[in-house]
């Protein structure tokens, strides 16, 4: 039987990101499952995307997701990133909540 899964690695990084927006792409690499140049390859997707900010602190970096940016299949149209996170990370703080 072919694997698959509901939800592309893009969207998994984002929640990462959203449930810890001090995650280091090797801790992302390991809840996700890819390796971390994998992790580094879609950070850059979701940042040239508009869809999270890269803050440097320090030695590293933190990530802050635009929560207003739309989903980008027409399936969703109408429907914001944040509305996403909200639906499958229950538990974690949305950023823009402070």
């Amino acid at each position: 039987m072919h694997m698959w899964t509901f939800l592309t690695n893009h969207s998994q990084v984002l929640l990462c990101i959203a449930r810890n927006q001090r995650m280091t792409a090797k801790e992302i690499s390991e809840v996700v499952g890819i390796t971390e140049r994998a992790v580094q390859r879609l950070i850059r997707d979701l940042e040239e995307s508009g869809y999270i900010v890269r803050l440097r602190v320090g030695r590293q970096n933190r990530y802050v997701i635009n929560t207003d940016q739309p989903m980008r299949h027409p399936a969703q149209g109408g429907r914001s990133i944040g509305e996403m996170i909200d639906l499958l990370s229950p538990l974690a703080p949305r950023q823009d909540q402070g």
